[in-house]
């Protein structure tokens, strides 16, 4: 049982008047807090819901639980058929609790009162009771037990004859026995039982609403639906009724995801070629967007804004494509149309952002052209508008005159002197994604709104909600403060054109964060998706750096925005199929499907080149939206090529084992030979936001599973009934079959479970109250508990089968089989000190990583010292061994230095490529080159380093660098600013 402490502890805090009450209630807290909290779950292992329609039969739960009108109905056609049984006397005594049982599949903590939590019990038949409530149950009306068992009974496929006397047999000895009665109906746990659930306060209090730790933390949770991608920039959906999304990667790529999470093999988009980007970490240029006009089906053009070099300069591209004609899920190539080139005076502040608003235009977000402070001109570009740095753009690209865009008419600017037609708002400084509010779905308030981040120079990041003609203030401003005074001070400012001095014209920030928060915002969206109905109107945003979500809700009768911080679950919070509680840290972009769910698209190396993208849809584990009313049934889509399926890489929280020390036993111990393992240092695991840190055990052997699993069966619900089992041995011989594939009515179906997970015979509990026994089976049986009355069958001899005893398991709770004898990676760290991320978050080279020169050690145990001996075992090393030198302790990264002639040495980054960095990386046991780093951005030697290679030119087969295509050892043309850099990995398993 768990208790919420969020409004605990300022009331302590507030009504105590002396140390002793202080010390009492902070070990108070410090026990809440330990707790954890209430998991409303319903029997289909889904967070409960509102009924469409209030129910009729189950009242109690119309408001929320887990029936809708049809389950409702079930259960009411169940009721009426048992009371058929009673008279009129039997009616008015019993009827209340055969109703009461019945609805607790209905209730909100449907899966505790049944036992349906805990992937290593059985499910329970019937609902678990409070004791005072059980005996006045079996005192009123203890021989309605038969009844109800047989009627679960009956609502299943399959029943044979006999069943009533198999019933009466089963239950015969508890409804005379009123220990053994409860101790079959009663929950042990006293918070959660009925009728206690339904009058604890801290159960009841924030019920069905998003559920927020003590400091008002948003608990939500993810589903993972993408992994293996570069760098994600942008998500994108067809409108088209397909369901499908469009994921860009900032290499060049952009890959068409359908509705089954599957992937085409073919990229809709390859612009690798043209793209100019980098494996630098923190790299603004690439591939930055892509916007698919709102009439595909029709248009059939696409819009993608990259960097391209042309001659010497640097600039931004938007260009128009169309789609294939023989292919939807590719774009022509040939058809590529310039709409749009702007020069870029620096390689950072590169904006990045197309797409349509609701009045059919396109808008173009661009950066104000970068460094630091925008140093352009008198007043910086963003403020100039003669210049389309530092804007947002609106233009019209459905003109038919042939011409690549034309203005719209009510265009702010448009007839400004010297301004240019193009400007939609300005005074921004690198907005980094924008959205569109679809509207609330049942007024439509908010629709058309355009919410952005702009990311900041030195204190603030801000979310902007963009108007047309608004000046957002930069350089001016920073956030709702000044950030070059002079500027923003001086009211002669307004005889210039290009700058507006009345504050009143300035739109301010809807929300700014200091940089303790975050560094580099990215800009998200307002949900009004359909199966998170807590989520509507709530705007979700993340921070790149930070790794920080992020959310604000709109007060509609002040305008103000309300912050709250969103984190992952906690204990049982996201204990649902296929839900985790982590992500990785550099969050790049949010996304919508056409539904209107929300994703946001992360990585674990900040690289255009490293593999360690991963998209999530986020979960809110607290309330989901009634059955059938979010159906989507998407439109067929022609498939040339092939189907990649997704396998999620990160461990759902449901299967993840817990770390509790196994209740002691005095079972006699087996004794079981296990090998010892050398086990290498592991990788230290990538950069991931999580709720708590939780360590893995280690797993133990089967029969260590068995015997514990089986040893720590409570007593009580499950013993009778085997209890009761055993007392008809003299009647019917127990027979070990294997679990029926049939299932109560309103229940999924639960597999088989693998042998491993059930409990041998011989380890079942006894109590002193219950001394009888099941029979021992042979040795190589198992024997499961029964929880689900079966009916017998008959043979051909026409006897009577004994009915069937399993131990039926949750479907998301089976553990799945390995697929590979091949061991599963820890991710990389790719954690960067926060002096390193601040150059990183602004595009300039990481700090010299010379000083101290500490060497890291090689994979795989062996020891590399610092000299020409190996320290350890005094084994020479050879030419052309490698070693990662870097500040920071990590093993996987670092500077490149090469062992040449006695000494250590650096290699040059000229021509080095990916290749060059795999023969390093296979030098020191990764199996993969994950980014390359050049410009000393991993740290430059010291002077007295020598530079030893330049020029290398590896095919990535090579056994080290030394066989590789290079210059003359010691001779270069480079100095040690551009000593190169790797991190290395694991291959992840799929390409």
């Amino acid at each position: 049982m768990t208790l919420r402490t969020r409004a605990v502890a300022p009331r302590l805090i507030l009504e105590t008047k002396s140390l002793s009450h202080l010390i009492l209630n902070a070990v108070l807290l410090l026990f809440l807090a330990s707790q954890g909290c209430c998991h409303p779950q319903c029997l289909d292992y889904k967070p409960p819901f509102e009924p469409r329609q209030p129910l009729v039969f189950c009242k109690d739960y119309s408001k929320f639980g887990c029936c809708d009108q049809q389950k409702d109905e079930e259960i009411s056609k169940r009721f009426y058929t048992i009371m058929d049984y009673f008279d009129n006397w039997g009616t008015i005594t019993c009827g209340k609790f055969i109703r009461t049982i019945l609805c607790q599949e209905c209730s909100p903590y449907a899966a505790h009162l049944y036992d349906a939590e805990d992937a290593n019990t059985p499910m329970r038949v019937l609902p678990g009771l409070c004791s005072d409530y059980c005996s006045e149950y079996w005192h009123q009306c203890r021989y309605s037990l038969s009844i109800l068992l047989e009627d679960l009974d009956a609502t299943m496929p399959g029943t044979g004859p006999g069943n009533l006397a198999r019933i009466a047999n089963l239950t015969a000895g508890i409804e005379e026995d009123q220990q053994r009665f409860c101790d079959f109906l009663v929950l042990k746990d006293k918070q959660y039982c009925y009728p206690n659930v339904l009058t604890n306060a801290d159960l009841n209090a924030n019920l069905g609403l998003v559920r927020a730790d003590s400091d008002g933390c948003l608990e939500l949770c993810l589903q993972e639906v993408a992994n293996g991608l570069r760098n994600p920039v942008a998500m994108v959906h067809a409108d088209d009724g397909t369901h499908r999304f469009f994921v860009a990667e900032q290499l060049g790529y952009v890959w068409v995801y359908l509705a089954n999470g599957s992937r085409v093999d073919r990229p809709f988009l390859n612009l690798t070629q043209a793209v100019l980007t980098s494996p630098w970490a923190g790299d603004e240029r690439g591939f930055l967007c892509i916007a698919l006009h709102p009439r595909l089906s029709t248009v059939r053009k696409a819009y993608v804004y990259y960097s391209v070099s042309v001659g010497k300069q640097e600039r931004i591209r938007i260009s128009e494509f169309t789609l294939s004609t023989h292919d939807e899920n590719q774009l022509d190539h040939s058809s590529e149309r310039t709409i749009l080139e702007v020069v870029e005076p620096a390689s950072n502040h590169n904006g990045g952002q197309l797409l349509f608003g609701h009045d059919g235009y396109l808008y173009i977000f661009i950066g104000d052209g970068g460094r630091a402070g925008d140093p352009f001109g008198k007043f910086g570009n963003s403020q100039n508008k003669s210049t389309l740095l530092g804007k947002a753009l609106r233009i019209d690209v459905d003109n038919d005159d042939g011409a690549p865009y034309s203005i719209p008419s009510d265009n702010p600017f448009l007839g400004e002197k010297e301004a240019r037609p193009e400007i939609y708002a300005y005074g921004v400084r690198n907005m980094w994604r924008c959205s569109i509010d679809r509207g609330n779905p049942a007024t439509g308030q908010g629709r058309g709104r355009m919410f952005c981040g702009d990311v900041g120079q030195n204190k603030y990041e801000e979310v902007d909600l963009i108007v047309k003609g608004g000046n957002y203030g930069w350089r001016a401003k920073e956030g709702f403060s000044c950030y070059d005074r002079k500027l923003c001070m001086n009211s002669s400012l307004g005889e210039s054109p290009f700058w507006a001095a009345d504050e009143s014209n300035d739109i301010l920030p809807i929300f700014a964060y200091p940089h303790k928060l975050g560094k580099s915002v990215t800009g998200g969206y307002i949900y009004r998706g359909c199966q998170m109905p807590n989520l509507n109107g709530l705007y979700i945003f993340g921070d790149f750096m930070s790794g920080r979500l992020m959310s604000l809700m709109e007060d509609t009768t002040t305008g103000k925005w309300q912050y709250n911080e969103i984190c992952m679950g906690r204990d049982q919070t996201c204990r649902f199929p296929k839900l985790i509680n982590s992500f990785y840290k550099y969050i790049i972009s949010f996304g919508e499907d056409e539904a209107g769910e929300l994703y946001f698209l992360a990585t674990g190396a900040p690289s255009a080149h490293a593999r360690a993208g991963v998209i999530y849809k986020i979960v809110d584990p607290s309330r989901r939206a009634p059955p059938g009313k979010c159906n989507i049934k998407p439109s067929p889509v022609q498939i040339k090529g092939k189907l990649i399926h997704f396998h999620p890489k990160e461990e759902f929280v449901i299967n993840k084992k817990p770390t509790t020390t196994p209740v002691p036993t005095t079972t006699t111990r087996r004794t079981t030979t296990t090998r010892k393992t050398t086990t290498r240092k592991a990788t230290p695991p990538p950069p991931k936001t999580t709720a708590t840190k939780a360590t893995r055990k280690a797993t133990t052997s089967p029969t260590t599973v068995r015997m514990t699993m089986a040893t720590t069966l409570a007593a009580g619900y499950r013993s009778t009934i085997m209890t009761a089992a055993s007392s008809r041995t003299a009647q019917t011989p127990i027979v070990i079959t294997t679990p029926s594939t049939r299932r109560r009515e309103g229940r999924p179906p639960r597999p088989t479970p693998t042998p491993q997970h059930r409990r041998p015979s011989h380890s079942l509990p006894t109590t002193t109250s219950q001394p009888l026994t099941s029979p021992q089976p042979p040795p190589s049986s198992t024997l499961g508990v029964t929880t689900s009355l079966r009916r017998p069958q008959v043979t051909s001899a026409g006897h009577l089968e004994p009915p069937q005893m399993t131990t039926p398991r949750p479907p998301h709770w089976t553990l799945k089989p390995p697929t590979s004898s091949k061991p599963q990676r820890t991710p990389i760290n790719t954690t960067l000190p926060k002096a390193q991320e601040e150059k990183l978050r602004l595009g300039e080279r990481l700090d010299n990583a010379g000083e101290g020169n500490q060497v890291n050690k090689k994979p795989r145990g062996r020891s590399w010292g610092n000299g020409y001996r190996n320290g350890r075992r005094g084994r020479r090393l050879r030419a052309g061994s490698v070693r990662l030198v870097s500040t920071d302790g990590l093993s996987d990264r670092g500077r490149v230095e090469i062992f040449i002639r006695g000494e250590w040495g650096t290699v040059c980054d000229d021509l080095f490529t990916s290749k060059a960095a795999t023969v390093v990386c296979g030098q020191l046991g990764f199996t993969a080159a994950l980014v390359v780093m050049q410009r000393a951005a991993l740290g430059a030697a010291k002077s007295h380093v020598k530079i030893l290679l330049d020029d290398v030119e590896c095919e990535g087969g090579e056994r080290s660098l030394l066989q590789c295509k290079r210059s003359k050892i010691g001779e270069h043309n480079c100095s040690h600013a551009e000593d190169v850099g790797v991190i290395c990995g694991y291959h992840t398993g799929e390409e």
